[in-house]
């Protein structure tokens, strides 16, 4: 099947309605494969509902969303949408308390196990490796052994992550990693995600504007369920209109 666009992930005039409330409006924009990008924008602008659209917990009233340029979301449930590689990390981490973070990302792996059935050891050697890989990503090696229960909110968060990527999508959808986060844990979440772009799409949706800045990458401006301005940190926050909807002055 020929892809219809270039784009990983393509929302073409979605619009989803409350009783009545638009949360989307003709929402349009496009996330070219091996991007990342920051979605900010005031409350009630839209983002969750956009990445509950891109999920499948939310089906649009109308318009289309396109991933990889050939699969339309709006049509597949839920688990359809995880199979074909779209994660996604809620703002409050889930994670297992009473397990070691080591078993953690074991766990998130294991749901991962069914699609390869290969040798049994071989596939212990190669998860050990690929646990080792992301304690690596997510700066955690030196808190393998510990029970998740006892980390920090931010090194939850970065566990989280982790199980995220123990699954490897193609495309991690990040709800306001930086929220109750310390300023040193704020940078260090920039570096990760930043490190995590390099092999993965990335969505960002942060209220955190220093975190924004940190990312270093294309902003897109929800309000009232559309685009109000795309561009990088400057050029949105200059943004006359962003100014007086969002950022204040």
């Amino acid at each position: 099947m020929e892809p219809l666009t270039s784009a990983l992930l393509y929302l073409d005039g979605v619009t989803v309605s409350f009783d009545g409330f638009r949360a989307l409006n003709n929402l349009s924009f496009a996330i070219e494969p091996g991007e990342m990008r920051a979605i900010i924008g005031p409350n009630g602008a839209g983002k969750t509902t956009m990445m509950d659209v891109v999920t499948g917990k939310t089906r649009p009233n109308a318009g289309e969303v396109l991933f990889a340029g050939v699969h339309n979301l709006a049509k597949l449930d839920e688990a359809e949408i995880a199979e074909l590689g779209i994660g996604r990390k809620f703002q409050k981490p889930t994670v297992f308390d009473s397990h070691t973070v080591s078993d953690n990302l074991e766990l998130a792996l294991e749901a991962d196990r069914r699609v390869r059935a290969t040798l049994w050891w071989r596939r212990k050697q190669s998860e050990r490796q690929r646990i080792d890989e992301i304690l690596d990503i997510i700066r955690l090696t030196s808190v393998r052994d510990r029970v998740a229960g006892s980390l920090s909110h931010g090194q939850k968060q970065w566990l989280e992550i982790g199980m995220l990527l123990a699954q490897n999508p193609k495309l991690l959808l990040v709800d306001e990693p930086a929220a109750g986060m310390t300023d040193a844990e704020t940078r260090q979440t920039a570096d990760l995600l930043k490190a995590i772009n390099r092999e993965h799409t990335v969505v960002v949706v942060e209220h955190d504007m220093t975190f924004v800045r940190d990312l270093g990458v294309k902003v897109t401006c929800l309000h009232e369920g559309s685009v109000l301005a795309e561009g990088t940190i400057d050029q949105v926050s200059e943004n006359e209109r962003v100014v007086e909807v969002y950022l204040g002055r």
